[in-house]
């Protein structure tokens, strides 16, 4: 690891050192540095249909299941996207063009190697199971991770707290023993309605 982030994991290693018994991860721009991709497959779909968006607003929802994301691109932009059309598209284009170049956000996944053993690791992600689990294959950490929580799989997903309370629920562990790992505001704002404390790992130092 080059030095920054040597210092981003040992910040990492520093904040998760209190007495946990499980750790929570988001997948896309936690353990995946895939958002720019991401970001990519919902402008080609809009464009596709006549609609340019500008990418800032799939950061501005970032860990929203994508049915939420293209109803706030409606919203936003006063277009009719069919939600479940969307993410049929979206999906197929990422998994046919972007999935396999994904790469790790490296100090986080190494968090994640490091403390697997040593405490419950589950992944809790807005997006669909069948992505999640080839991009933790992909990443080399698929064998680590007891317990996955993607997308559809609860009554409500992020911002409320059903995903991250079901990770806790079929771990066996309270969620006041959880720590989460999140790059985007809806992660943390399920963490909290969940009771459990938190770290953005894109606003180390």
């Amino acid at each position: 690891m080059n030095t920054t982030t040597q210092a981003k994991y040992d910040a990492l290693v520093k904040i998760s050192q209190d007495n946990f018994d499980a750790f929570l991860y988001d997948c896309d721009g936690t353990l995946a540095d895939n958002m720019p991709a991401h970001t990519e497959t919902y402008i080609k779909v809009a464009a596709a249909q006549g609609v340019l968006i500008d990418g800032a607003i799939i950061d501005e929802f970032a860990g929203l299941p994508i049915i939420n994301v293209v109803e706030k691109i409606n919203e936003r932009y006063q277009s009719t996207f069919i939600p479940e059309e969307f993410k049929t598209a979206k999906y197929k284009l990422f998994i046919d063009e972007y999935i396999e170049k994904t790469q790790p956000i490296d100090y986080v996944v190494n968090h994640l190697k490091n403390h697997a053993g040593q405490v419950h690791i589950a992944v809790v992600s807005g997006s669909s199971r069948i992505v999640v689990e080839r991009t933790l294959q992909i990443l080399g950490i698929d064998h680590l991770v007891e317990v996955l929580v993607c997308a559809g799989e609860t009554p409500n997903g992020k911002p409320f707290a059903d995903p991250f309370l079901k990770a806790a629920e079929l771990l066996g562990v309270a969620p006041e023993r959880c720590l989460v790992f999140e790059d985007g505001n809806p992660g943390t704002q399920a963490a909290e309605a969940a009771g459990m404390r938190w770290v953005r790992i894109d606003k180390l130092v």
